[in-house]
This record gives structure tokens, sequence and C-alpha cells, in this order.
């Protein structure tokens, strides 16, 4: 018979339209997690998505052989219970199944498609359970590769939840097609950003109260950056606050560069220096849309909240 007080092990995995990750982490009393084992990678699911509409073979392939090491990690760390999500660029996909079967049949991993609300939900269970005491309200800002939420959650109310159709991966197809993109590509970029975060945010209620909070990669790459980090430090990371001119200087180092040589600057992430600019140029806009000088980086989101919510289903 199991021993209902005995630490649970439970594993989680985040199939994103940029970066796939996996966290195997023990759940301990009050629902905090020890983190045990993790990893992300960048795979770049959602590449071509938004003009085809389709997953290609290349990739699908990647990723798989990627899930099948992962696999055999979660089999080795003798967890209670998996949980594996996918997001906007499976959503978007046409051939979704044919990628869902596959994941199944070789990797043995039974793919929960996520919607952007339900998304949207576990990324702030992940937030709230590493804010700073004392923050209650939180605007959270979550760029991913494909979309971009907007989470207003303030205690004892229902979050209220917008996505728009812009992430990292989206906007370099779509409209940065040089390197370093021409001014008109950015005059458009942050047209579309501009316009689509109004949107979003029309009849949202009352968010300049509360506190803003960015998560995902973009937003860790930039506070990385901003110091210059060496190695990933995620203690460094959670929970700096990041600047709005800090933001707008490290984007025009961005823009300065191409790809190639973005490659090995202090703080950013091997593999996202095709992408980093697009994610400056998305969070300085909104930013900048919104009337925020600052943003509290949080180094946890979904992949945290797909465990905390397993935690709760599995209690």
């Amino acid at each position: 018979m199991t021993d209902p007080s005995r630490t649970k092990r439970l594993a989680g995995v985040d199939i994103g339209t940029l970066t796939c990750r996996l966290l195997i982490a023990d759940v301990l009393p009050g629902g905090r997690l020890r983190e045990v084992r993790s990893e992300r990678r960048i795979l770049r699911l959602g590449e071509g998505v938004d003009q085809t509409k389709q997953l290609s073979g290349i990739v699908m392939d990647r990723v798989l052989q990627c899930f099948k090491e992962w696999r055999e990690m979660i089999a080795a760390s003798s967890v209670d219970a998996t949980a594996v999500v996918a997001t906007s660029a499976v959503r978007d996909a046409e051939n979704r199944e044919q990628f869902l079967d596959r994941v199944k049949r070789e990797a043995d991993f039974e793919v929960e498609l996520i919607s952007g609300e339900e998304e949207a939900r576990r990324t702030m269970l992940g937030i709230r359970s590493g804010l700073p005491i004392g923050v209650t309200e939180v605007l959270a800002l979550d760029i991913g590769g494909g979309s971009t939420e907007f989470i207003l959650d303030r205690p004892d109310q229902n979050s209220v939840v917008r996505s728009i159709d812009i992430g990292v991966v989206r906007l370099c197809e779509r409209l940065l097609h040089h390197d370093p993109p021409t001014d008109e590509e950015l005059h458009q970029a942050r047209e579309w950003i501009a316009r689509e975060t109004k949107t979003a945010i029309d009849g949202m209620g009352n968010y300049q109260a509360a506190t803003f909070v960015g998560t995902a990669g973009t937003v860790t790459s930039l506070a990385a950056m901003a110091q210059q980090l060496p190695t990933y430090e995620p203690a460094r990371i959670h929970n700096y606050m990041l600047h709005l001119d800090t933001i707008q200087d490290l984007e025009q180092m961005l823009l300065s560069h191409k790809k190639t040589d973005r490659a090995g600057l202090p703080g950013l992430e091997k593999g996202r220096e095709e992408v980093i600019a697009a994610g400056a140029i998305i969070i300085r806009t909104i930013m900048e849309t919104l009337g925020m000088s600052a943003v509290l980086v949080s180094d946890l989101g979904l992949r945290e909240g797909v465990l905390l919510d397993l935690a709760m289903r599995t209690r």
C-alpha cells in the first residue's frame, strides 16, 4: 500500500513552438517543487507552421529523438506520474494528429493539447509558486514562439486571459526577412504588436495596479544578458527587475548584429540568436504600449505549472 505522506515525484514536458522543456521534481509539503532534473532544448517544432500549417517531418524526427531520451530519464527517475502538454505550434498544425500519434507510439508520451486559456492558467500556477512576498495582483506576460499571452490574475477573482498570435518564431517568419531587419520591417512589426496589444487589453480592467511579470525564454534571456551572465543562473534570473531602458538598449545592440554575430554574446542561450531580437522587439513594444517601465522576471512558468496541476489532480 502506498504511503500517502511519501514525497511524490512527478515529470512534466512542455512542447513549445520554439523550445521543449522537461522538469522532474519532488512535490514537497505546501505544494513546493524540489527540482530533481531539468532540461530545455531549442527544437523549433513550429518552424514553417505559420505559412504551411504543417509540422515538417524533419522537425518531428528531431523532437521525437529528444523525447525518446527524456522518456529514458523519466523511467530512470522512478516518477509517480507524468504530464505532457503541447501548445501553439501543435494547435495550429493541420497534421497535429500525425505528430501526437508518433509521440505516443515512439516515445510513449500521452500528450494533452491545451488551449491558450488553459496554457495561461497553468503558467500562472508556475509563476505564483515563486513570487516575492507581498505581490498579490499580477499581470503576467508569456512570450512564446507562436503566441503571446496576457494574464491578469487577482486574489478571489477569475483570471482574465488574452492571447495574441504573435510569438518570436511567427514574427521572424512573417515580417523579419532581412538580417538584421530593415527599418520598414521594424516599423511593420512594432505597428502589428502595438495594435494586437491594444486589442488584447481592451476591457481587461485595471491592469496598471498589478505587478507586471514576464516569463519564458525571451524575458529570462534578456535578464541574463542585462547581467552579462557567462552561464545561466536561475537564482540571478528569477525575480530580477528588468527595466524598459535596459530592454531598449539590448534591442538596439541586438539589431546592430547579424544573427551569426549574436552567438556567444554574454547571457544569450545557444540557439536563441535567431529569435532574440524578435523577442526584444515584442517585449519593448508591449511595455511601451502598456506604459510599463519595468518587468519582474519569473524563471518559473508553464513547465512548473504543469507539475503543480498534475500534483493537484493526483493528490
